[in-house]
């Protein structure tokens, strides 16, 4: 059998495999080392060769196999289409003539296309009641009365007119001539569909098939988005915006399968009322008051209205698939914050009577998982609070940043929905030493998590007290569980004594001990070597005394070296005449060590395997480029010729000019995939991770 002969099934399930071999379960630490010539994913702990291919891999595989025949072109689309990431102004401006069409007012185009899809659909069930052995005449009735149950029941009588509903064209018109843009395109499709299966229930009719791509979308981001670099004045970036709220909310309405976006300061002027709602309130399980601009209606459920009592609008957005993942990081404009004001005064907040009382608000968003708003700076406290908890369903929140206040950690704690993985409150001055222990050691959401950031630096310190870190460390029951993966307490008052306190953590991979200034070196040496010998990255910027490069900046590499590196990631020493016994590995998988600038340039060179790495910001680190992950297992002997190794020491003599994903100890949650504070993530998400100090 040839490659054309096959059935659409097994062309789609290749096309699927090529895509999911750009997503990897496995978290890799290491940035993404892409090898000379591609080879097949691991799907291990793999740094190199890597546990999945590149995201440009993957697209161009795809559009490779678009162009081999119609066959595959149809079973490649949907996932070329599926993860879109809007990198330039021009492409954005393409992608919506694409998906959302040049005139969303073009009346003609919105008959034109209904009347193709409900002819295409008449025929195609005509032609299955012939093959199923029915005569032509009956075929030829059945296909009338389609028509005339749609024009008569079925079809909105101000979509499609009457005059329209004649057989089609003979010649098929071009894709430009199928861009609908009803606002009940939706339940005219599903129209379509139940008209056929009414009138000959035992006969199967193909699904009517929409031309429209927004449908293949899941994944929206605005990661690589900028305009910086395009020679235009003042004026014309104010007066000529790319990203406008109404082409965004257009194209979002195309897009009913739409799981995760992402958005950056470079476009949150787009994010108004109607795109927030747009993105909010999707989805079956969504409960709000009926038409939100009516306050103090009977609150009901989006599910038990019926559609006489429901507007187009909101059947539509209830029959679009709910968001996932929402990343907000860094949307700070008065257009988003004004928007977010509306949307949660209007939905979202409690409901206060004329007479002084309060009725509580029963509105959930239980769809999202995940919530990114790191750097959302302009929120208010009692709005960010009032959004916050509308998420009923959150395993990854990222409020770093924020106004987040007391009052959102205890309302917060009380939920018994949410259930955390993954939780970071880096640099929230608002937030108290006791509202984060509590929240911590009596939350029901904190008992499951297991990527922890509570980062603090010297412009915002932490405010836990060494009595609530104690407290924390002995009772909280994340802590106490042992299967930490993430933790940073930069900044935290960390004691000897606390890290006495800690139970064995064998699965933690990222520790975070900045800004602690006090701390023995030596002590963290011992913590490491019998709680977490599992730690592969390690951050000591600003430090430990012995590390004080303004005090004795000569004594501070063999300080390093002789405390730290040798103990934890030097191999023990080993001798055999006859080679038969082999040689321990190091006590622990120490590899990555983040100091601050003054210390790197101390340590000049590096010392043997281990060099250093410097971000596309204010961030380094001290590496051993003899070290990493290789098919599952972390190896600490990598040769020189070894491609990992050579990639490590490109990126050390690259001395900073490196993109923004490369480094380790990511200082902002991944959301739109689920990897959280392990994740790694380019562009302006990558520049915040790993490039920026805080």
């Amino acid at each position: 059998m040839s490659m054309a002969a096959l059935p659409h099934e097994i062309l789609s399930s290749v096309c699927a495999l090529a895509y999911e071999a750009s997503l990897s379960n496995d978290v890799s630490l290491d940035p993404l080392f892409t090898p000379l010539t591609e080879t097949t994913p691991t799907a291990l702990p793999s740094s190199y060769p890597p546990s999945s291919w590149s995201e440009t891999t993957t697209r161009k595989t795809l559009a490779s196999l678009c162009l081999v025949n119609r066959a595959w072109y149809h079973a490649s689309k949907p996932y070329l289409w599926r993860h879109i990431e809007i990198r330039q102004p021009r492409s954005w401006l393409a992608f919506v003539e694409q998906v959302g069409g040049s005139d969303p007012a073009e009346h003609q185009l919105e008959a034109t296309a209904e009347r193709l899809v409900i002819s295409r659909a008449a025929s195609l069930a005509s032609r299955a009641a012939v093959a199923g052995g029915s005569f032509e005449e009956s075929a030829e009735l059945l296909e009338r009365s389609i028509h005339q149950q749609l024009l008569c029941h079925t079809v909105p009588h101000d979509s499609v007119p009457a005059e329209l509903l004649t057989p089609p064209a003979s010649r098929e018109p071009s894709p430009a001539r199928l861009r609908a843009k009803s606002p009940v395109r939706w339940r005219f499709l599903r129209a379509v569909s139940d008209a056929v299966q009414s009138l000959e229930p035992d006969v199967y009719v193909p699904t009517p098939d929409d031309p429209q791509p927004g449908r293949h979308v899941h994944h929206l981001d605005f990661n690589h988005f900028r305009t910086i670099g395009m020679r235009r004045s003042g004026e014309e970036a104010v007066r000529s915006r790319f990203v406008t709220a109404e082409r965004l909310e257009r194209v979002l309405k195309e897009m009913p399968h739409l799981g995760s976006f992402g958005a950056t300061e470079y476009m949150d002027g787009a994010l108004n009322k109607s795109v927030l709602r747009e993105l909010l309130l999707r989805g079956k399980a969504l409960a709000f008051r009926g038409q939100g601009s009516v306050r103090g209606r009977q609150q009901q459920d989006i599910t038990l209205q019926t559609d006489e009592e429901m507007d187009e609008e909101m059947e539509r957005l209830k029959d679009c698939k709910g968001l996932e993942a929402l990343d907000l990081c860094g949307c700070v404009s008065s257009v988003f914050v004004q928007g977010l004001d509306e949307i949660v005064k209007e939905y979202l907040a409690d409901e206060v009577a004329e007479d002084g009382s309060t009725t509580p608000s029963e509105v959930t968003i239980p769809s999202i998982k995940r919530l990114g708003m790191r750097g959302v700076t302009s929120v208010p406290a009692g709005i960010l609070t009032t959004f916050v908890l509308a998420f009923t369903g959150l395993t990854h929140l990222d409020l770093s940043g924020t106004r987040c206040s007391p009052e959102l950690l205890a309302a917060l704690a009380d939920s018994a929905t949410v259930q955390l993985k993954s939780f970071a409150v880096a640099r929230c001055p608002r937030l108290t030493s006791e509202s984060i222990a509590d929240f911590l050691i009596e939350g029901l959401p904190a008992r499951t998590i297991t990527q922890l950031s509570l980062y603090g630096d010297g412009t915002f310190i932490t405010p836990l007290t060494e009595m609530d870190l104690a407290r924390i460390v002995k009772q909280a029951p994340c802590f106490q569980s042992g299967e930490m993966e993430y933790l940073d307490l930069s900044s935290c008052p960390v004691t000897p004594a606390i890290l006495e306190a800690f139970v064995p953590h064998p699965v933690l991979r990222s520790l975070g001990l900045s800004h602690i200034g006090s701390l023995p070196l030596g002590e963290v040496a011992k913590f490491i070597l019998t709680t977490a010998p599992n730690v592969e990255i390690l951050t000591l910027v600003n430090t430990s005394p012995e590390l004080a490069i303004h005090i004795a900046p000569r004594q501070v590499p063999l300080s390093l070296h002789t405390l730290l590196i040798r103990p934890l990631a030097t191999a023990p020493f080993h001798f055999s005449l006859t080679g038969s016994s082999a040689p321990k590995p190091p006590p622990t998988r120490l590899r990555v060590v983040e100091l601050t600038v003054g210390v790197l340039n101390a340590l000049g060179a590096g010392g043997e395997a281990w060099k250093i790495v410097k971000s596309k910001g204010g961030r380094g680190w001290y590496v051993d480029a003899a070290s990493g992950w290789e098919n599952g297992s972390l190896r600490r002997d990598l040769p020189p010729k070894h491609p990992m190794r050579v990639e490590l020491e490109r990126l050390a003599a690259s001395n900073g000019n490196v993109s923004s994903a490369v480094g380790w100890h990511a200082r902002k949650m991944e959301v739109l995939s689920g990897q959280g504070m392990l994740g790694r993530e380019d562009g302006l998400y990558g520049a915040v991770s790993f490039a920026y100090q805080g």
